[in-house]
């Protein structure tokens, strides 16, 4: 069972640096770790799989952590990113962990949307919190 405080260390090397990701995959992942990305289908089996399609990606990804939760070997990730200093888009990610590294990584993403008018009579004054 992984430390949540080193749960809490994978995820500053993860998303402190746009290369995080990359650069520090050794000390992240597991040689046999799985990336996942349900919305599109795709599945990338091993570490060196996933972290040179990384090192080829054509934009720069920023990311903010909005909120994280972390459970003895699992952390969920609220988060927004920006692809080449354009508008944020929303995500969440999923990370598994085998002792102190992530076995399993989930990403969903999404793009804001406006609310329909159809709704309005039902929803709150106040709006949705992210993170």
């Amino acid at each position: 069972m992984a430390n949540p405080e080193h749960i809490r260390t994978i995820l500053q090397l993860l998303f402190e640096d746009p290369d995080g990701d990359v650069a520090n995959a050794r000390e992240i992942y597991h040689d046999d770790a799985v990336l996942e990305f349900p919305q599109s289908g795709e599945r990338f089996e091993g570490v060196d799989t996933f972290t040179a399609w990384r090192a080829q990606y054509p934009a720069e990804v920023t990311f903010r952590i909005r909120r994280s939760i972390v459970l003895e070997d699992f952390s969920l990730v609220e988060l927004s990113g920006a692809y080449d200093g354009g508008p944020e888009m929303m995500g969440v990610q999923i990370l598994d962990f085998r002792g102190d590294k992530v076995i399993r990584e989930r990403i969903y993403v999404t793009e804001p949307w406006e609310a329909p008018e159809w709704r309005a009579p039902y929803r709150s004054e106040t709006p949705a919190e992210f993170g």
